[in-house]
């Protein structure tokens, strides 16, 4: 049994992968104080409530924050007896190095998302993720992570304007039903919204033009289903895109050593 987790500013998900299906997926909140042993009691209690009864032997771990990547190597070591293969490390082979400039360090995320996108549709990709930061990763034909762009992220604009304007809400997002708010909630939902859709459309067509291919555009991440019923968007959704590129990138690796 394979343990993913992809560790996020926001959020750390675990994703139990059997070999053919994730059998159990749960989520927390990354907090780089919590120890193995918290993510252990966690994680056996959920098991437990769940009545799953898995021997995990293999850990895979794609983080974005490298404060939290020590205490999952040891809930790996202390409790699964087994090393973890970390995203980004140089023990971790990928499929395809990234082409990118000299001295770069790409978020492991987009690795692993470049890997698991290309499985599933091949090459000449744009993946947009949306997580603390609205990510656009350009994937070429052979599978490599050539570059993209990095945007503030839905939530993280929300709680910007929030912020930064005193009489200005805290909001959640969701499609407004009407374009013209006609309150300060509404104007406000419709303004991250549409100028969200906007910003997805107008980057990717530059992309597509940029790089002189036709290209597919697949969403990921907590809010691509948002946006879902927004035509002409995106061609394809995968909820589980990120986990299922740990399993490329894991399964590539048992292969080459």
């Amino acid at each position: 049994m394979l343990l993913c987790i992809d560790c996020g500013n926001t959020n750390t998900v675990f994703s139990v992968w059997d070999g053919q299906d994730f059998i159990a997926t749960w989520r927390t909140s990354t907090e780089h104080q919590r120890t193995a042993d918290q993510y252990f009691v966690w994680l056996s209690t959920l098991m437990a409530h769940q009545k799953i009864n898995v021997e995990i032997d293999q850990v895979i771990i794609s983080s974005t924050v490298p404060r939290v990547v020590f205490n999952l190597r040891v809930l790996a070591d202390r409790y699964f007896n087994c090393r973890p293969l970390v995203v980004g490390k140089p023990e971790c082979v990928l499929p395809q190095l990234p082409r990118v400039d000299a001295g770069t360090t790409v978020g492991p995320d987009r690795l692993v998302n470049s890997a698991g996108a290309f499985s599933r549709h091949g090459g000449n990709l744009i993946v947009v993720d949306f997580g603390t930061a609205t990510t656009f990763d350009v994937v070429a034909e052979d599978g490599a992570y050539v570059g993209g762009v990095i945007a503030p992220g839905v939530n993280l604009s929300l709680e910007a304007l929030h912020r930064a304007a005193a009489a200005l809400p805290h909001v959640d997002i969701s499609r407004p039903q009407a374009v013209i708010g006609t309150n300060t909630v509404a104007c406000m939902q419709s303004g991250v919204f549409w100028g969200y859709v906007g910003l997805i459309k107008e980057i990717c067509a530059r992309i597509r033009d940029e790089y002189d291919a036709p290209m597919k555009i697949i969403g990921t991440g907590g809010l691509a289903r948002l946006f879902e019923q927004v035509d002409n968007l995106f061609d394809v959704i995968e909820d589980d895109l990120t986990m299922h590129g740990l399993t490329v990138i894991n399964d590539y690796n048992k292969e080459t050593t």
